[in-house]
């Protein structure tokens, strides 16, 4: 939160013509950092650093996801940390401190959030069980035509009661939280969607890549309250 919006903010485009800013290489740092002082055995992976450690225990780093929202001063950011322990998210947590909202999750322990200091609530996804009655959350337009599914991205959209472009980590947790029924995102990386997981399925929802695999070992996400998942899938994938 010091560096968002701050007018000295030094931003760079990696090689994949993404931004980052200092603020996401130091955010990275000191999770790291703390990730070494109590865990020194365990790997992490990270969006600035990479890869470090070998071990069953897979500690995962998105520092911001959102950078070019928090290069622009748009509030919807948050720092993304989960663990994989043999191939499962068994944590989630999410921290969006613009937002001023937290969620996670563990492994059979249930899927939670807090606002502000209020008292941390539970959360369930939703019960609508119909295409026709839903609210479906999505990124961006130019990402579904770049994997050449904007003819199935728009059928989905004309199948739904309601749409919203909300973005990132946000679409997906608005699902675990029963907000909207179901979101999809077409091009992600392990850092943007293995805390996502645990904490959609903790909620009682289902996700899978957008071919009904495992979306730890894929590149894209469907998340959904579960009841709508096969009708989501079957129109992306008309």
């Amino acid at each position: 939160m010091d560096r968002f919006q701050a007018a000295d903010l030094t931003v760079t485009t990696k090689p994949d013509m993404s931004p980052v800013s200092d603020a996401d290489q130091a955010v990275e740092r000191v999770i790291r950092a703390e990730v070494e002082k109590v865990n020194p055995n365990d790997a992490v992976i990270g969006e600035e650093y990479g890869t470090t450690g070998n071990s069953q225990r897979l500690w995962v780093i998105d520092p911001i996801d959102g950078t070019k929202n928090y290069v622009r001063g748009v509030p919807v950011w948050a720092t993304l940390i989960s663990l994989i322990e043999d191939g499962e998210s068994v944590l989630g947590f999410v921290s969006a401190p613009a937002l001023s909202r937290r969620w996670w999750a563990t492994a059979g322990n249930g899927a939670f959030t807090q606002f502000q200091k209020q008292t941390a609530k539970q959360i369930q996804v939703s019960k609508i069980s119909a295409l026709k009655d839903a609210f479906f959350g999505y990124s961006s337009l130019d990402e579904w035509i770049e994997v050449g599914k904007s003819k199935q991205f728009q059928e989905l959209n004309n199948s739904v009661w309601r749409t919203r472009g909300i973005g990132d980590f946000w679409t997906h947790l608005m699902v675990a939280e029963g907000v909207i029924d179901c979101s999809a995102d077409p091009i992600l990386n392990l850092w943007d969607l293995a805390s996502l997981v645990v904490i959609v399925q903790e909620a009682g929802g289902q996700v899978s890549t957008i071919s009904g695999e495992n979306p730890l070992q894929g590149s894209n996400l469907v998340a959904s309250n579960g009841l709508l998942h096969e009708a989501v899938l079957e129109k992306l994938n008309s």
